[in-house]
């Protein structure tokens, strides 16, 4: 368990855990009137939520799987990342890929975020890499089945 200070200036309650289990916190908008996406429109929403996290954290905001089959509405730039140093709003960027407008309404779960640990990389630049019995094959190379 990680404490996280949080500023909120939604009408919302905070997210919370809908299972004991759960891996992500649903966020809520936070808009004074309802949004409507259009096809293939995208659009920044504001959840009200304004998060410090201690360094070594990072929170990603995904889709909500419900939002993304039944509605064809799903996060952008999946996951999005919020940085332990931004103490900016945490927004969240809709799109809509369905064939039907989708009405963003006030204090609807619009995403999940997920708090989690990272390690920063330090390069280690060298010659060569070692070698491995996987070598240079990338996409589709470990075959189909």
């Amino acid at each position: 368990m990680v404490n996280i200070k949080v500023v909120n200036k939604s009408r919302h309650q905070l997210p919370e855990y809908a299972t004991a289990l759960s891996a992500g916190m649903d966020l809520r908008a936070n808009i004074p009137e309802p949004v409507t996406l259009r096809p293939l429109e995208r659009r920044l929403i504001p959840t009200g939520l304004y998060i410090a996290l201690p360094p070594g954290f990072e929170a990603q905001v995904r889709p909500r799987s419900g939002l993304a089959l039944k509605r064809g509405v799903t996060v952008l730039n999946t996951p999005g990342t919020i940085d332990a140093d931004y103490r900016g709003e945490v927004m969240v960027l809709l799109v809509n890929f369905s064939q039907e407008d989708f009405i963003v309404e006030d204090g609807e779960r619009i995403a999940q975020m997920v708090v989690a640990r990272h390690e920063q990389a330090r390069w280690e630049e060298v010659v060569i890499l070692d070698e491995t019995e996987r070598g240079a094959g990338g996409y589709g190379h470990t075959g189909v089945k």
